[in-house]
């Protein structure tokens, strides 16, 4: 990890850069798949599947048997776990729900909205190096208790063809059968504009590598809505002196073992902590499975030394991290001057991985900046809040008037007539 102490203010934004290639040439590659799949639609969707998964299917759906079948691979104890998580993703996305809203704002004068399901939507779940089963209840739950009447859902397949069980079991506890193998760009491109076999959503979910990331802000231009630009995931660890250097060093680990491109950002006012740390991060790495993936996005990876607690909020807004995590004993009060971030994770016993499994918050969340403006997912991505309005002829005699002023005002005689024709009617009665 890079060190650098009391960077000035004025660097922060060229330190704080994400290791992304540029979104130009990844289009490049991505809109020539999106057009093919246009064009062919499942013909080009298998012959994608064989070129980048390295498999021939000769059937993308799964099938009822291997959804059943899938439990039987798994572990008791990975099964309890799954349900454990579903209860606790439902039990708070549930507690989402909002009830319709009706006020008469003046007599006469009824305004409602109304939540209304999306109709259909499209899952989207990585499964390349690790197939990421967490990710279908994190969205077919909330896709379930919203209502929504279609749900696609698109991993890309293993050498021999099959998706992992665990995501076959998700899906089935959380009541998703339409389950197709195809992933990347692709399938993306597939549910946004629909084949053969994938239908047309009309809002596509879930995170992905920057190639799909990529495909799903190209389709958002004229095929389909999106859930966020969420590409791949970073993490910001802010400790203080009492934090244990083993807890900081499995948070930064934890991320970044997702993948080379992941970034790992630690900051903090004590470096008396760094020597202790540095060893916890290379006893732990050396345990690791997939030490090699993690060891190298480490290398891009970032230490900051700052002064002080108000130098850290700034420059911990200013990065907009997706996942920050505060090991600190002040953790609340630091955690209520946040404006920008995914997800807060709270003390020195909160790790990343809770909410990334189980807790019960969504774990798809904005990356790359983007937690400036959006939200993660959460019951509200797969609602549209309809509103309603209801006028009496009382209602209209009061409000009347003032839509013909500010109509007139605007030079739109339409609008005014609208008005004026319909109080003209009630002078008559």
């Amino acid at each position: 990890m890079k060190e650098y102490y009391n960077p000035n203010r004025e660097s922060w934004k060229e330190l704080l850069e994400r290791p992304t290639i540029s979104l130009k040439e990844i289009r490049t590659v991505v809109q020539p798949i999106i057009d093919a799949i246009i064009e062919k639609g499942d013909e080009a969707l298998t012959a994608y599947t064989r070129k980048f998964d390295g498999v021939e299917l000769e059937n993308m759906l799964v099938t009822e048997a291997e959804i059943k079948g899938a439990a039987k691979h798994l572990t008791t104890e990975l099964k309890e776990a799954i349900k454990v998580a579903h209860k606790n993703i439902a039990k708070f996305h549930k507690a989402q729900q909002i009830k319709p809203l009706k006020v008469e704002t003046m007599e006469g004068v009824i305004c409602e909205r109304k939540s209304v399901a999306i109709p259909k939507v499209g899952l989207y779940i990585p499964g390349g190096s690790a197939p990421l089963f967490s990710t279908v209840l994190m969205l077919a739950i909330p896709a379930k208790i919203a209502g929504c009447r279609e749900i696609v859902l698109c991993s890309p397949p293993n050498k021999e063809g099959n998706l992992h069980p665990a995501i076959l079991y998700a899906a089935q506890l959380s009541g998703i059968t339409k389950i197709i193998k195809a992933g990347g760009a692709q399938a993306i491109a597939a549910m946004a504009y629909g084949t053969e076999t994938i239908p047309k959503v009309d809002k596509i979910f879930g995170p992905g590598n920057q190639y799909v990331t990529a495909a799903k802000q190209l389709v958002s231009l004229d095929a389909v809505a999106i859930d966020m630009p969420a590409g791949p995931s970073e993490v910001l660890v802010y400790a203080d002196e009492d934090a244990n250097p083993a807890f900081i060093a499995a948070d930064l680990l934890s991320q970044a073992e997702h993948g080379v491109d992941s970034q790992v950002v630690f900051v903090t006012i004590n470096d008396e902590i760094l020597s202790d740390l540095q060893k916890e991060i290379y006893n732990q790495l050396r345990e690791l499975p997939r030490w090699e993936i993690a060891d190298r996005c480490l290398q891009n990876s970032l230490v900051i030394i700052l002064k002080t607690e108000e130098e850290a909020i700034d420059l911990i807004n200013a990065y907009a991290p997706e996942h920050l995590i505060f090991l600190c004993k002040n953790a609340r009060e630091m955690a209520d001057k946040i404006e920008n971030a995914g997800s807060i994770f709270l003390g020195y016993f909160t790790p990343e991985s809770a909410g990334d499994y189980a807790s019960g918050t969504n774990h798809t969340l904005p990356t790359n900046g983007a937690a400036r403006a959006y939200s993660g997912v959460s019951l509200d991505s797969f609602v549209k809040n309809i509103t309603y309005q209801e006028i009496t002829e009382t209602g209209l005699k009061n409000l009347g008037p003032h839509v013909e002023e500010m109509a007139a005002a605007e030079s739109l005689q339409a609008h005014k007539n609208a008005v004026t024709v319909r109080l003209n009617s009630l002078k008559n009665k």
